[in-house]
């Protein structure tokens, strides 16, 4: 069974901190939902039916569009429309939607936040605009401007590896003035920075949700105040994130050790391939696999051959999958 978790995330006074700001927002396990296709750029529907209902079965608190493992930045804005259309009608409010913005324009990010709150999402995503690295003093006055337009509850996206820009701790401290903003996902996999920015949500911000992206640091970052993960093999595993995210609520660790092993199985997906984007191809050869929708990405990243499908069958096989 799934624990508890913030069931939405509510929409802070743009104009002024809560005076006795609630816990975090956002909790649990939020999964990074892939995005079936037919075609380059065009939705699989009844794929993308499958996946949701397969991933809120599996016992996700949230649901996370348009980020890496959905592959967001390189899917056309109307396909990005169609994607959020969809997912929020069909979730229908069971869990919430959260929306990744992340684009090098100010005002396509701006355009998709208006278009996520008008189909009912909780909250939007974002990363640092990629392609121009930007100066910390120049990320906090775009993020800023970004956080007081936007019409939804703003998290950070915190990313270095493909943005080539990070949220620096002190940027974290100047936009926690921002009552818009409601909290980070940082995949940096730097456990330092994690613990800082726990701390700094602590001090300034308790009403701040403190997620991870590596999915093998669940344990470690929920010892640190973490607040959970966003695991992209929780599009093929949704209920082992689930389990474990109770496990660790309830402080049983021999439970929570056990879950974590089969976590590291699961994680061999992501080897399978050679190439950058291997965890998006071992997530949808997996997924293809399953039945649940075909493993075509939407961006040029290999193609596993025969071989190495086998080994993606043989992972699920020894997972019970």
């Amino acid at each position: 069974m799934n624990a508890p978790a913030a069931a939405a995330i509510p929409t802070p006074s743009p104009h002024a901190l809560p005076v006795e700001p609630a816990g975090p927002r956002c909790s649990g396990v939020v999964v990074p939902l892939a995005t079936p296709l037919s075609a380059i750029d065009t939705l699989d529907v009844a794929a993308l039916e499958r996946l949701v209902e397969h991933v809120i079965d599996g016992g996700v608190d949230a649901i996370f569009l348009l980020g890496t493992t959905g592959e967001g930045p390189s899917l056309s804005h109307a396909t990005q429309r169609d994607l959020v259309r969809h997912v929020a009608r069909q979730a229908r409010q069971r869990v919430p939607v959260l929306v990744g913005i992340t684009d090098p324009s100010f005002a396509e990010s701006l355009a998709i936040a208006e278009w996520a709150a008008g189909e009912g999402a909780a909250a939007v995503v974002v990363a640092p605009p990629y392609y121009f690295p930007a100066a910390q003093d120049a990320l906090v006055e775009w993020t800023r401007g970004l956080a007081e337009r936007v019409p939804l509850p703003l998290v950070l996206y915190n990313i270095p590896e493909l943005t080539k820009t990070s949220f620096a701790a002190d940027s974290l401290r100047a936009l926690a003035d921002c009552p818009n903003i409601v909290g980070l996902k940082d995949s940096s996999d730097d456990m330092a920075y994690f613990a800082e920015a726990v701390a700094i949500a602590r001090e300034r911000r308790p009403d701040w949700s403190v997620l991870v992206g590596p999915e093998l640091r669940a344990p470690e970052t929920h010892a640190l105040g973490g607040h959970g993960v966003v695991p992209g093999g929780a599009n093929v595993y949704p209920r082992l994130f689930a389990d474990l995210n109770a496990a660790l609520l309830r402080g049983d660790s021999a439970d929570a050790a056990s879950l974590h092993d089969r976590v590291r199985m699961l994680g061999a997906l992501y080897s399978v391939g050679t190439l950058p984007g291997r965890v998006v191809v071992g997530i949808k050869t997996a997924l293809a696999e399953m039945g649940i929708c075909q493993a075509l990405t939407a961006t040029p990243l290999e193609r596993l051959d025969g071989d190495q499908r086998r080994q993606v069958r043989e992972i699920l096989a020894r997972l019970g999958l």
